[in-house]
């Protein structure tokens, strides 16, 4: 009987086996053994099918680790579907539907016997050292809807078969060493959000094809051999975000519609290409550049492209922009920002008080061990089951594959937190695409990333090097951040840890206003200072305060620790006790707090001596942000300069403590 994955088999099977359960007593012994035989029928292509599958499984072990080091689980004895096999699930027909083998140090090929799972909808063999070729018999996998065999040692040409897969949805082929051209038969794959080649041998064209992928987000062809213009059929793709060429050696005309791209289109380094003024960096086209075009690839106009996106009408290409008028429109109202102002003090005192309060022990050394209650964690059962979702790693391994220890699901099962596939994070951040940084720090980096449920979120990786080697420690460390919870925090909503990658990700909601540096040292409303406590306060959509990293230094290694607070001490964060003692008490965050109130009231980083004189005799003139240009209220900013002036007083017994602060400016509302 013919296999098919919504199996119709098993609404046979139970229509008889009712009829065998409900039967009446007056029924015929001729009919009972008729229906028993009718039932047995049915069960055996099952039986036989899964026999099949285990089969081809044990041919996919023989072929990826041929040594037998990595998929010692997979054995003829076992069930595929019964949770043995690591790395494979099955859907509720009990056929398997998702391999996931990532980062698993496989040295082996990619077999044509794939192809015999046929109802297999994930296949993730990322992050190994697989060699050979891609069999074109994968294209057989019709149910098919994600790809994933980038970061491995592939060779051979891209199966031109592979168009005939009308699920796919993410093909990930990068940073391999595939060769020959692109196949025009991808084209076809109108499923298609993510098409992945970088960092390949590719040459030739880009297909005209793919401008047939409706469906299309994300497009990295970069760090390739491809000559020739990109399509302008690339400017019908209404939902692309994201397109990467650089590092190839195309040429011609660029299509102006891509333009839309913004920060979402690079093509830096290829020197041939030419355009309008409005990408920057391109050269204008010339006469030769636009027969070049004609010749290389004809194009037929049609009523939703018009030729002026196709070919410039003359050698010098005029920016769409042209009046004196035109100005960036993107800086804000300058009594948004006194808003903003007011909005961060009056949140930021609550927020300080109290995670001080909880948080904090009183005259506690850095290196001290925190006590926190004993939580464990729950993690949501990922979709995928993969492998890779919640591993953590010894930090202490030289390579970055091994994997030390790995946070199991039976010691972290009360704590809300949802787990995340490295899949999903790869594909929020575009691959990590620069356009998506937002910020590097000396052990982490931050990225804007967009969840397949289309929402906005903050992702920050933390590095193998920069985190505790013991497990307890890293738990209690994460069980610290999630047990946070304050309105003016920025919320925690999941975490990946890939021992493929060396790194954990955490996953934060996203602060559409930026951060509090944006807005300090401003000199014709643009930033030019990347701050410590300031690049820590995150506005919101109302331009409500949001802390981030709140607890982080509990999941980082001593040193890591001990070198962010050299940087908090070298822009003036620090108290000065902590210099001679090497403690801290609350004090030490009132003295933190007062620097930043006076921060935001000077619009400055650096704050002197002299804007501390200034702010405690509320001389205005003297350390007011003068991009207000005197439009604030005077009392409010008079209570506020002498919080902060008090805050910052070098003896700790005389300064405020959190307490006396939120009084202060209870009364003054």
């Amino acid at each position: 009987m013919h296999s098919i994955c919504p199996s119709l088999q098993s609404l046979s099977l139970h229509t008889v086996l009712l009829l065998l359960l409900f039967l009446p007593n007056s029924t015929t012994p001729l009919c009972k053994n008729m229906l028993s035989f009718i039932f047995f029928l049915l069960i055996l292509p099952i039986s036989s099918h899964g026999n099949a599958e285990l089969a081809v499984l044990m041919d996919i072990k023989a072929s990826l680790d041929p040594e037998n080091k990595h998929l010692s689980s997979w054995t003829e004895t076992a069930d595929p579907c019964g949770g043995s096999f690591i790395g494979v699930a099955c859907n509720q027909y009990l056929k398997v539907a998702n391999i996931s083998l990532q980062g698993k140090g496989l040295t082996g090929k990619v077999p044509p016997a794939i192809s015999g799972l046929k109802c297999l909808s994930g296949l993730y063999l990322h992050y190994n050292f697989l060699t050979g070729e891609i069999p074109k018999e994968i294209s057989t996998l019709t149910e098919l809807s994600e790809l994933y065999l980038n970061v491995n040692n592939l060779t051979g040409i891209i199966p031109q078969e592979i168009g005939n897969m009308a699920n796919l949805e993410v093909i990930e082929l990068c940073c391999n060493q595939l060769n020959g051209s692109i196949p025009s038969e991808l084209g076809t794959l109108k499923k298609l959000h993510v098409l992945a080649l970088q960092h390949n041998r590719l040459t030739g064209q880009i297909p005209r094809t793919l401008g047939g992928l409706v469906m299309l987000k994300r497009l990295d062809l970069s760090y390739n051999q491809l000559d020739g213009p990109i399509p302008i059929t690339m400017v019908k793709v209404s939902g692309l975000e994201f397109l990467d060429v650089q590092n190839n050696t195309l040429s011609g005309f660029v299509p102006t519609g891509l333009k839309r791209l913004n920060n979402g289109f690079s093509f830096k380094n290829n020197r041939d290409l030419c355009g309008a003024a409005a990408f920057g960096s391109l050269r204008p086209c010339t006469e030769l550049d636009v027969a070049m075009i004609n010749q290389l690839e004809p194009f037929t106009p049609t009523p939703n492209t018009t030729i002026s996106e196709n070919i410039p009408q003359s050698a010098n290409i005029l920016p769409r922009c042209q009046q004196p008028h035109c100005t960036n429109s993107s800086n804000l109202p300058r009594v948004g920002i006194i808003a903003g102002i007011v909005a961060v003090i009056a949140a930021l005192t609550i927020t300080a008080f109290i995670t001080v309060f909880i948080h904090r022990r009183r005259k506690q050394k850095i290196w001290s061990k925190t006590e926190t209650p004993e939580h464990r964690f729950s993690m949501q059962e990922s979709a995928k089951k993969s492998g890779d979702s919640a591993c953590a790693w010894d930090p202490t391994q030289k390579s970055p594959k091994k994997c030390g220890f790995c946070i199991e699901s039976r010691s972290i099962e009360s704590l809300s937190l949802q787990s995340f596939n490295l899949e999903e994070i790869e594909s929020a951040t575009r691959y990590f695409s620069d356009a998506n940084l937002l910020g590097r720090s000396k052990f982490s980096a931050v990225y804007k990333g967009v969840l397949r449920d289309r929402s906005v979120v903050a992702i920050k990786s933390v590095s193998v090097t920069s985190c505790k080697a013991d497990e307890a420690e890293f738990t209690k460390g994460l069980s610290m951040l999630t047990s946070l919870k304050h309105e003016n925090l920025a919320r925690l909503r999941g975490f990946c840890c890939s021992k493929g990658r060396g790194e954990c990700f955490l996953v934060y909601d996203f602060a559409s206003k930026g951060n509090l540096s944006e807005y300090l040292d401003i000199e014709d409303g643009r930033s030019s200072h990347v701050l410590d406590w300031p690049k820590r306060i995150l506005l919101d959509q109302q331009y409500n305060p949001l802390i981030t990293d709140a607890g982080l230094l509990k999941l980082l290694a001593d040193d890591i620790v001990f070198s962010a607070l050299k940087v908090s001490a070298a822009l003036g964060y620090m108290a000065p006790e902590y210099i001679t003692t090497g403690k801290f008490t609350e004090k030490s965050d009132v003295y933190a707090f007062g620097v930043v109130v006076l921060q935001i009231l000077s619009g400055k980083s650096n704050i002197t001596g002299s804007i501390r004189a200034a702010a405690a005799d509320s001389r205005f003139g003297d350390f007011i942000d003068e991009n207000l240009e005197g439009n604030f209220s005077e009392s409010e900013a008079d209570k506020l300069a002498k919080i902060g002036a008090i805050c910052v007083d070098e003896v700790p017994e005389n300064r405020l403590t959190m307490e006396a602060v939120i009084l202060e400016l209870t009364n003054s509302i």
